[in-house]
């Protein structure tokens, strides 16, 4: 039975969806007015995995992804590029696209845009107003009266009066008071805008995700994620709005994953140490990338560190050279509760566990162990393991890769110094002054067949010196009875 940590209630809980069989997520996305970063990235693959998971337990998942392509930092960043909100809003949404599918991300069933929902949102301010849990300001923007919520809070675990206590800022001549948040912003020069029953203007952040969320899953739905930045007040916003609009809970379970941090220090553009999907990528595959964050719990800090990826690397790689040579790779199409195997029933457990991806990555290796074992010596515990192997990893996302082709892949010749990759990604300001152009895979099948036909004629110097050249290049070859294999890294 899944528990998970509700974030409302503070406790881990049984999951008990709504609809038996059947639950529906929504996840706050991303506002595109800039490239995604690692912080982004655990979003996504925490959710991925949480979507997966239910989907291999059996269950009909419903996820709901939205994308904020209106707000303030958008209409600031076009501004500054001298370019159209759609034009800067697009090119972001490809690159988001991008990162998705080169993580492995499956696509939410859904994922709306806020400027495609404006209706929507002008039903759900009118329904607050009417309400009078909003109020129209005297510069004409509407506001929620958090006052007149009297669970505002319940999420975060924060008082309204230690709020108002630490609030600097001075009850304004626009509103009633510091903490109410703004629903809709009436329109200024050079501003996109819509028309409303208050004029024209365009709606403030979080009445988009009630809106969204409610239009698709209806109201309450079973999980609402997100980063822990989110949970207030964008959260706790949320809550308010959606609950005093429609009258009943809004959400029975809500999720957050934890912040990262590099080098143990807080992410942060101004520290110069800003990491973007594309650039992490540019230096390690991505599974590497899924793998690391897997292996830390999702509500736990996960500290972005060199010598953390490159564990990471080195225990994947240290799976797939396992599955190197072994034919099995079809994984039957069933929920994991269907299959009885003690290395299943141990991954469920954890994954039963608030989604405890450290313990579930320790049972893959223990599968990895268990068929190096029987590697050349069973054939049938081979095939099974195999099989369990590549089910566990697809239920995290991970394996996805051919061994050959992952072992042999450019990007996985980054060790401990960065190298131009084919072609080349990585920031050439970056690159130090020992850096080195990558051989090409056939490059390296020619000096592995050189070097096999000069040992032959017994030629052990020029062997050993193509495999110098090999290993200045970070290809590790190993000779077996039948012919030589090699990986990068």
């Amino acid at each position: 039975m899944l528990h998970i940590y509700n974030s409302l209630t503070k406790k881990k809980e049984k999951f008990i969806p709504i609809e038996p069989g059947k639950v529906r997520i929504y996840v706050c996305g991303m506002t595109v007015y800039d490239k995604a970063h690692i912080g982004h990235a655990r979003v996504m693959i925490v959710f991925d995995i949480v979507a997966r998971y239910l989907r291999a337990s059996g269950f009909e998942v419903n996820y709901v992804r939205n994308i904020t392509d209106i707000d303030d930092k958008i209409i600031q960043r076009a501004n500054e590029n001298s370019e159209s909100i759609q034009n800067l809003t697009a090119r972001y949404i490809q690159a988001l696209y991008k990162d998705s599918n080169e993580l492995h991300i499956i696509p939410p069933n859904k994922e709306p845009k806020a400027t495609e929902f404006i209706a929507e949102i002008i039903t759900l301010i009118g329904q607050l107003l009417a309400k009078n849990y909003a109020y129209q300001g005297k510069n004409g923007d509407i506001y929620f009266d958090v006052h007149q919520f009297k669970s505002y809070g319940l999420l975060s675990g924060k008082q309204l009066e230690d709020l108002r206590a630490g609030e600097r800022v001075e009850i304004s001549a626009d509103k009633k008071n510091p903490l109410d948040f703004v629903l809709w912003k009436m329109t200024k020069p050079n501003e996109p805008a819509w028309d409303s029953p208050w004029g024209l203007g365009r709606p403030g952040w979080h009445i988009e995700c009630s809106a969204m969320s409610l239009h698709e899953l209806g109201s309450p739905f079973d999980i609402h994620g997100g980063g822990q930045d989110l949970q207030f007040p964008h959260h706790e916003n949320e809550i308010a709005q959606s609950e005093a609009a429609t009258g009943h809970k809004f959400v029975n379970y809500w999720m957050h994953n934890g912040f990262v941090r590099i080098n143990d220090e807080k992410m942060s553009k101004s520290l110069g140490n800003f990491f973007t999907i594309e650039e992490v990528l540019s230096y390690y595959h991505p599974e590497v990338l899924r793998y690391f964050i897997l292996s830390s719990h999702y509500r736990s800090p996960l500290n972005y560190a060199e010598s953390q990826l490159s564990m990471a690397k080195q225990a994947l790689t240290g799976i797939y050279s396992t599955l190197r040579g072994v034919p099995t790779k079809k994984i039957e199409n069933k929920p994991l509760s269907s299959l009885d195997h003690p290395l299943i029933t141990r991954f469920r457990a954890a994954m039963d566990d608030d989604f405890n991806t450290p313990e579930a990555l320790a049972v893959l290796n223990e599968a990895k162990r268990e068929l190096n074992n029987a590697k050349y010596k069973d054939n049938v515990q081979q095939d099974e393991l195999a099989k369990l192997l590549y089910l566990m990893g697809s239920t995290l996302g991970l394996l996805n890769s051919d061994p050959e082709e992952f072992l042999q892949s450019p990007i996985q010749a980054h060790g401990n110094q960065y190298v131009f990759v084919e072609p080349v990604l990585a920031k050439i300001e970056k690159m130090p002054a020992h850096a080195v152009q990558l051989l090409t895979n056939q490059e390296i099948e020619q000096l592995i067949q050189q070097r096999v036909e000069e040992r032959k004629n017994k030629n052990w110097q020029e062997a050993d010196r193509i495999r110098d050249i090999l290993k200045e290049q970070n290809i590790t070859i190993e000779d077996t009875a039948t012919k030589t294999l090699w990986r990068r890294g």
